[in-house]
């Protein structure tokens, strides 16, 4: 029995009209996916289905949380994740190739299986850089030392950076470079 089977909408027997679904995302969704970039999460998704005569409108919004390395301290966090995607599924007896927003499918089409659109919609609206504001939860997630050592470097370029600038400062106002650079003007 296909897994992803409770993702599938009966276009057939749908009246005209808005129709809702909701779905829970988590871990056994994406462990159907090869290469997921996604291995846990807790994700909740609505669905308006708009079904018109030779067109289906799909509104997918969710938002829950997605397990990830955070990119600061490396800590395994919950990183809050929300989109809305809209999808436009056009029934045509013609065989049409898909375009971004535009899925062609035909009539005789019996259900529309949409978890392969909310697999990429959800892999799409993971942030780049996985870091996000945990200062006001208790306890925060983040790997203390690891914060602490990136302090401690920071405050090491920050501080050769400071030697650097005496230095150059130093050079300025000694005689010595300015004689010498009184010569090199000069040649």
């Amino acid at each position: 029995m296909d897994p992803l089977i409770q993702f599938s909408i009966p276009v057939k027997g749908l009246r005209n009209g808005i129709h809702q679904f909701d779905f829970q995302i988590d871990r056994s969704f994406f462990e159907n996916f090869e290469q997921s970039p996604i291995s846990d999460c807790n994700i909740q998704l609505h669905l308006e289905f708009d079904k018109r005569p030779d067109m289906y409108v799909l509104q997918f919004d969710f938002e829950g949380t997605v397990r990830a390395e955070c990119d600061r301290c490396l800590a395994e966090i919950g990183l809050p994740i929300a989109d809305s995607q809209r999808l436009l599924v056009k029934v045509s007896q013609e065989e049409e190739t898909d375009e971004a927003e535009i899925t062609y499918i035909s009539p005789e089409t019996v259900k529309l299986n949409v978890a392969q659109y909310i697999y990429e919609f959800i892999c799409l609206a993971m942030p780049i850089i996985k870091v996000y504001d945990c200062g006001n939860q208790d306890p925060r997630p983040c790997n203390e030392d690891m914060l602490r050592y990136l302090s401690n470097g920071e405050q090491e370029e920050k501080a050769v950076e400071k030697s650097e600038e005496e230095a150059e400062e130093e050079n300025r106002a000694n005689p010595i470079w300015d004689e010498l650079k009184k010569l090199s003007n000069d040649n």
